[in-house]
């Protein structure tokens, strides 16, 4: 690994930690969401520990940062700083990564919501509308063209959740992709990451601030954790004397930490702040992770106790199908969710059977989904022929 990552001749550069991040975000989203529906009233051997589950939209940061770090990569290591192929083909290779699985998830969506809403027509069957429920049938036409043209989050109330609710960051991801070539990168040629930064954090934070909290539902603000992995990668390989002698002499590793405790202090209710400040520290702590285990990878090529479990196998299988176990789950843990209510179970056995039956079962359905929806679009044939044999 270690000759992979210095070695200038590489076009391909595989970071194993940055897959295991992957994974284990993807898992961390599942457990979230049954924590959302757990329940109340839970004893305290199953409630405390489960309340680690609640921040669940640092793994969207985390997914953020990653996109930023992963696509600025060769452009870092490279000496002109453009991304390599032709605009064409990265954006031909961008679209072949995420909207496959995107729109199938959609069909599976509408086809469900058409088979519930026969159901309840001809039977007696009714389907039961439940508080932060990821699925639900109920929803309109403009909901479904929205979502068919990946600008959902462009919405000021609650619409960016519709349908299926784990995609509402699927467009700010996208829209990431668009903006990376055509704006971030050409900032950052001309005067650093601190511009890409700066212009992503005031763009985002436009409408909300400007246009009466519109698209505050979204968090568009998570735009700039895309350019925060842009910045970690651009400092982690750039060959520039500045970004070197930032890269050796900061220890990130207390900076990771440091950004995590301000995380926690302004994600703290009390103090009443905007969500995009803690957002914002937890991104920045995810990019001093990122540049502190490179380092370490380009040092020693092994990365600390403490953070071995990135390169786990288990971190690795479970990055290989992340984006399938994200997109399929919602719907497995909703149908999990109802089941067991029409069971009339006390809340503690909901509860432990919620955990014990939705996340073997959404892992074992998301594995099919990737087999089946999303590998198909990643194998070099396919890409050969959308892409071509330009990289």
């Amino acid at each position: 690994m270690f000759q992979n990552i210095i070695k200038p001749t590489e076009t391909r550069l595989h970071l194993l930690y940055l897959d295991g991040l992957r994974g284990l975000a993807a898992l961390y989203v599942v457990l979230h969401h049954l924590w959302l529906i757990q329940g109340e009233n839970l004893p305290g051997w199953l409630n405390l520990p489960t309340k680690s589950f609640k921040f669940g939209l640092m793994s969207v940061v985390l997914f953020m940062v990653l996109s930023g770090y992963a696509l600025m990569l060769p452009v870092a290591r490279s000496e002109k700083g453009y991304i390599p192929g032709s605009l064409s083909n990265y954006f031909k290779r961008r679209s072949l990564r995420i909207l496959p699985p995107y729109y199938i998830t959609l069909g599976i969506c509408l086809l469900l919501a058409f088979i519930i809403w026969g159901l309840e027509k001809i039977s007696n069957f009714q389907w039961q509308v439940l508080p932060f429920d990821m699925f639900s049938p109920d929803f309109s036409f403009l909901d479904v063209i929205l979502h068919s043209l990946l600008i959902h989050n462009f919405s000021s109330g609650y619409q960016v959740y519709y349908i299926h609710t784990p995609m509402w960051s699927i467009p700010l991801e996208w829209q990431a992709y668009l903006l990376f070539p055509l704006l971030f990168l050409p900032l950052w040629r001309r005067w650093g990451f601190f511009a890409a930064i700066a212009v992503a954090l005031i763009i985002s934070l436009t409408p909300v601030y400007f246009l009466d909290g519109f698209m505050k539902n979204s968090r568009p603000w998570m735009l700039a954790s895309f350019t925060f992995g842009m910045a970690a990668a651009d400092i982690g390989f750039s060959q520039k004397p500045l970004l070197i002698k930032l890269r050796t002499t900061v220890p990130w590793n207390v900076v990771a930490v440091i950004f995590v405790l301000l995380t926690g202090l302004t994600e703290s209710e009390k103090l009443g702040l905007d969500k995009w400040i803690s957002h914002s520290c937890a991104g920045l702590a995810f990019a001093s992770l990122m540049v502190y285990c490179t380092s370490c990878l380009i040092e020693k090529d092994v990365l600390p106790v403490s953070l071995r479990f990135l390169e786990s196998r288990i971190a690795i299988a479970l990055a290989k199908f992340s984006y399938s176990l994200y997109l399929s789950h919602a719907i497995v843990v909703t149908f999990v969710r109802h089941f067991l209510l029409s069971l009339q179970l006390s809340p503690t056995m909901f509860a432990v059977l919620l955990y014990a039956v939705a996340v073997p079962l959404s892992l074992v359905v998301a594995y099919g989904f990737y087999l089946v929806f999303e590998r198909p679009f990643l194998s070099s044939k396919v890409r050969q022929k959308f892409v071509g044999s330009a990289n």
